[in-house]
């Protein structure tokens, strides 16, 4: 990362870096709508005491100096955290979540909290307290989400890392739609703390970033076991660390188009095919066209979903339902109509699933296949209805390529692959072996740079005009 460099060779201070954001943030920020709370004076203030601290002791963290943001389902200390809800429009922690504690020992400098959906479900990035985020290169249409706030406001140059969350695609989905990287890691390397259900292995936390790298950094940081989380793993964070040099000169990909039975639109078919695997023939990778059994997977997601949401956001729907969007209301409502034999029948599915995927990575070394099966469309669409003429019944349906890799528990990530003929990003879904973080990141960096989308920031010209029709230059405090 260049200005990771600039700030150790003392180039700049950490605090004109955090200024140059803030005034991006100024510029783009009521725009987008992605960072829904600025603490810009306590960012200031941090920047200031590691300005300090480097010249007095000369020791730095990994992260010193870098501008970073977090999702609005992480507790900040002292800074208001609403989980995207009006029933916590007000609700001020006190105490910081295990990921913003790891961020901050390595010196990260917190600009605020990134926008997300209520309780962060759903890919399309709106909620009841602050509204809908838009996407960098268009702003007509979503971010993506649940980490959708996260993704626009690295990709418009508002920060330079941030955390996200991933249950159904949540870090995946919104740095496909915005051209970043979303790492979702082998549950229990990065520690969930706290959490309501902290022995449920689907929902995870991780990086995001521009590059692959940058996604790395951050990972090296957050890796790692807590006791505080019975479910983390005792990982080396440092084998994270950037630069990631292995050979990758030799990869055998498992290309699937479709995840064997799932509606995608040409559009994000022509992109992949277009630019994603002429980018691995490009590195000399032997890519084989398959197409993987899910029989399952959906069935097995939707009930762990559904009983995870039960079991967090039950009481609370049965106290205030009325202030819970529809969709989230019908999730949380499914989970508490389940059995115990539902349960059974699917965990018996998810090890089906994940025995017939992990044997066909022992071939191996990467399932490459889409994100999304659709590009980013309309801010004003709660969800996508329709694939192709596919109908798209409820407001999960269409999140079926991300979600199906959840329930494998396998890494995977989204890596900026190519544009549509409108100028939308279309990210690559790269899925590694069973605690393969490393080795898939490895490979991602490879793709990345052979497929090169990652050059293409977003354009200026819709920001700045639609900038001057708000008349505002700062954002909503």
């Amino acid at each position: 990362m260049q200005l990771r460099e600039l700030l150790l060779a003392r180039a700049v201070s950490a605090r004109e870096v955090v200024e140059a954001h803030l005034e991006q943030i100024y510029r783009v920020n009521p725009v987008l709508n992605a960072l829904i709370t600025l603490t810009a004076e306590r960012a200031l203030e941090r920047a200031s005491e590691l300005d300090t601290a480097m010249v007095r002791n000369g020791a730095v963290g990994p992260l010193h100096g870098i501008p970073v943001a977090h999702k609005d389902l992480v507790e900040v200390k002292g800074v208001r955290t609403t989980y995207g809800s009006p029933l916590f429009a007000d609700y001020v922690p006190d105490h910081d979540a295990a990921v913003v504690e790891r961020m901050a020992r390595a010196g990260a400098v917190s600009l605020g909290k990134t926008n997300t959906p209520e309780f962060g479900a759903g890919s399309q990035t709106f909620n009841q307290v602050f509204g809908a985020t838009r996407n960098p290169y268009d702003p007509a249409k979503t971010a993506g989400g649940s980490s959708g706030g996260a993704a626009a406001a690295l990709a418009s140059g508002m920060v330079t890392l941030a955390d996200g969350s991933d249950m159904g695609g949540s870090l995946r989905n919104p740095a496909s739609f915005c051209n970043v990287v979303g790492f979702r890691p082998t549950p229990g390397v990065v520690s969930e703390w706290p959490s309501g259900s902290s022995w449920v292995a689907y929902s995870v936390s991780g990086p995001m970033g521009r590059r692959v790298e940058d996604a790395a950094l951050l990972l090296s940081v957050l890796a790692g076991d807590d006791p505080r989380a019975p479910l983390s793993l005792s990982v080396d964070g440092g084998i994270f660390a950037p630069p990631l040099q292995a050979d990758v000169g030799s990869v055998r990909v498992a290309w699937s188009r479709n995840l064997g039975e799932l509606a995608v639109t040409k559009a994000v078919t022509q992109v992949l095919e277009g630019s994603g695997r002429p980018a691995m023939l490009g590195l000399g990778w032997e890519v084989e066209e398959i197409e993987p059994d899910f029989t399952g997977a959906d069935e097995a997601f939707r009930t762990w979903r559904f009983w995870s949401h039960a079991l967090e956001l039950g009481e609370l729907l049965q106290a205030h339902h009325d202030a819970f969007k529809a969709d989230l209301a019908w999730d949380i409502e499914c989970g508490l109509g389940l059995s115990g034999t539902d349960l059974q029948r699917a965990e018996k599915l998810r090890a089906q699933v994940y025995d017939r995927v992990q044997r066909l990575l022992c071939d191996y070394d990467v399932l490459a296949c889409p994100v999304s099966p659709v590009p980013p469309f309309s801010v004003e669409l709660p969800w996508v209805t329709e694939i192709d003429g596919a109908p798209q019944h409820t407001y999960l349906d269409w999140m079926r390529f991300a979600y199906f890799i959840t329930v494998t528990g396998l890494p995977a990530v989204s890596v900026p692959c190519g544009f549509t003929e409108d100028g939308l990003p279309v990210g690559m879904q790269l899925v590694g072996r069973p605690r393969g973080d490393l080795r898939l990141l490895e490979i991602a960096r490879a793709f990345e740079e052979s497929a090169g989308a990652w050059l293409r920031r977003p354009p200026d010209a819709p920001l700045r005009d639609r900038a001057a029709e708000t008349r505002c230059d700062r954002p909503a405090p």
